[in-house]
């Protein structure tokens, strides 16, 4: 496994299999915070003590094989250029932080691109394993394997009242943060989520875009994520996220409901005059192609477009983002030329769907 199988596809082998309610959560995430015992923490490590770590993670992870993920393939950060590390961001299998910060730092990914173990970010250790769909207790399930595995040769920084020891307070206790992916159109349309945002973070968690903290909502993608660690169980913190997370999934189908039954021709129009953007536009920006795509995945839920894969959001939201662009066409290019490949590469995209 090279870096370049990480590189040539713009969605993840995991992806392009369905999920419970996978019209609506697009995917699942665990993550799990640990650091070494007896070690500095990354934020004030030494670059020496950071570079043992990688040194430890390469020694003793590259090429094994864990389970059904293919073999793990390790990279370090310092390795690779501004666009591959965009790239990678793009994909979701690290963090703009390790991108952009952590110099002694690197990833272990496995061939699946289902698990990726963050090194030297936040924390020495971020796990994240995702799952397509709404499957946060499996995927909890799958993320404690991996921990365990881990486990076997470290030696987690622990304290029998505290928990799992992190840099950040707000990860002390389980260092877990459990999130999903969720497309919510017609509450977006509805403007529901103004509303509904704000009642979310009372509950204790957080309604981000898709790229974390800090993100927009791009193409009416939502990230909801738990926002305490303390003083709550994994099982406990999981639970509460499924809980709302289900209330959304039905007020998201009543929205669309209600939408096709009173502005059924108006929602038509909307539909298939972003399908037609999308085919035909020369020169589109990455706002009006993210929710020109977001139109085009309702129209394929509801019935409206046929024949056209639901992974098609997926795969072409991380197709348009300036990372891919600028590696597809090695080399770095100016706004204009990123709205001129972008448009190019989604009509081209289309254009195969529909033969």
């Amino acid at each position: 496994m090279s870096l370049e199988n990480f590189m040539s596809d713009a969605i993840s082998p995991w992806m392009k299999e369905n999920g419970p309610d996978c019209d609506i959560v697009m995917s699942s995430r665990i993550r799990l915070a640990r650091n070494f015992e007896n070690r500095s923490f990354p934020l004030i490590a030494k670059a020496e003590e950071l570079d043992d770590v990688l040194e430890f993670f390469q020694e003793n992870y590259q090429n094994t094989a864990f389970n059904h993920q293919g073999a793990l393939q390790f990279i370090r950060i310092a390795d690779l250029s501004p666009i591959e590390k965009k790239v990678l961001v793009e994909k979701h299998l690290i963090s703009p932080h390790l991108a952009e910060h952590a110099e002694e730092a690197g990833v272990l990914l496995s061939e699946s691109e289902q698990v990726s173990i963050m090194v030297n970010e936040e924390d020495h250790l971020r796990i994240q394993l995702y799952l397509p769909g709404f499957q946060l207790q499996k995927a909890l399930n799958k993320a404690f394997e991996v921990d365990d595995w881990l486990e076997q040769k470290i030696t987690y920084a622990f304290d029998e009242e505290r928990g799992y020891l992190t840099t950040c307070p707000t990860n002390v206790g389980t260092g877990l943060r459990a999130s999903v992916m969720m497309h919510l159109p017609a509450l977006t349309m509805t403007h529901q989520m103004n509303r509904l945002t704000p009642a979310i973070n009372q509950l204790g968690l957080v309604v981000r875009g898709i790229y974390g903290e800090g993100s927009e909502a791009q193409g009416n993608i939502y990230q909801i994520s738990n926002q305490i660690t303390l003083g709550k169980s994994e099982q406990d913190i999981v639970e509460d996220l499924e809980s709302v997370v289900s209330q959304l999934i039905e007020q998201e189908r009543q929205a669309r409901e209600t939408l096709t039954e009173e502005l059924s021709i108006q929602l038509e129009d909307r539909i298939f005059r972003s399908y037609g953007t999308l085919q035909y536009s020369r020169i589109i920006e990455s706002k009006e192609a993210a929710t020109c795509l977001s139109d085009v995945r309702l129209g394929i839920d509801l019935g409206y477009i046929e024949d056209m894969p639901q992974s098609i959001l997926n795969e072409l939201m991380v197709l348009i983002q300036p990372g891919f662009l600028q590696r597809y066409a090695k080399r770095s290019l100016s706004g204009r030329e990123r709205d001129v490949l972008r448009a190019s590469l989604i009509r081209e995209r289309m254009h195969l769907e529909n033969n």
